[in-house]
Parts: structure tokens; C-alpha cells; sequence
């Protein structure tokens, strides 16, 4: 059960959200249990298709950090579950590889557990390939 007082599900994927299209990179894993995990049932390697930890999350986001892309959220719709704990977002990312600026559209569902107000585990079902596409034409 969430405390009297934290940020909804709702509230904290904003928050995500927000800041992955901000670049603030650095500051993902605060908005994380220590415990969380994040499944990528789609990830293609190197990528892991799990990570357990905030740790292993911050390394995560650290190395996005360092790659070549930019992403801003787009078209966003969250969906609120029987649980009161659980959202389910649909959106799409505007991507652009740096250099040289190619620009490219990306789809995502995540479906996040947010309890406390912090993401306690996410299913992230990201389109992998278009990914791949893009750093591969980019």
C-alpha cells in the first residue's frame, strides 16, 4: 500500500517521463526503490533484458547518458488499473541520433508498480529494433 502523501503512480511516471526527455539522465534512479526491477522483455543484446536494483538501474541510465541519442516523450496515455499501485503508459518517443541528427519514431508501453512513491518494478516492452535501426542509420 502506497503512504498518505506520495506521489502517485501516475505523478512519478511524469516525473520519469520528464526527465529522460530532459536528458537528466543522472537523475533517473532516485525515482526507484533500492529493490526495483525493470524487465525489457524486448531488449536486444548488449542490453539486459533485467535489471535488479537501483544501482544497476543508475548504471543504466548513466551509460544512456553517454550514447547519441535524444528522446522526447510524445502522445502520452496512462491507463489506471484495478490496482491501485499499477499504470499502464502508452507513448511514443521523437528520437534524434547526435551526430548527425537523424531523427526517428519510436513506440512504448511500460507498465509500472509504484508503491511509496517510488517504481518498485516496470515492464518495459520499447521498440528494440527501431532502436537498432536508428543507431545503425543514424
Amino acid at each position: 500500500m502506497t503512504a498518505p502523501g506520495a506521489p502517485t503512480p501516475r505523478e512519478v511516471f511524469a516525473r520519469l517521463s520528464a526527465g529522460i526527455s530532459a536528458g537528466r539522465w543522472d537523475e533517473l534512479a532516485v525515482l526507484y526503490a533500492e529493490d526495483a526491477v525493470v524487465e525489457q522483455p524486448f531488449a536486444l543484446p548488449p542490453a539486459p533484458p533485467r535489471l535488479e536494483g537501483r544501482a544497476e538501474i543508475d548504471r543504466h541510465f548513466r551509460a544512456a547518458a553517454r550514447g547519441p541519442l535524444e528522446l522526447r516523450a510524445r502522445d502520452v496515455v496512462v491507463h489506471e488499473t484495478a490496482d491501485p499501485e499499477v499504470i499502464v503508459a502508452e507513448f511514443g518517443y521523437d528520437g534524434r541520433v547526435v551526430p548527425p541528427g537523424r531523427a526517428f519514431r519510436v513506440a512504448n508501453i511500460q507498465v509500472l508498480r509504484v508503491r511509496d512513491g517510488l517504481i518498485a518494478e516496470t515492464r518495459d516492452y520499447h521498440d528494440h529494433p527501431a532502436f537498432a535501426r536508428a543507431m545503425r542509420d543514424g
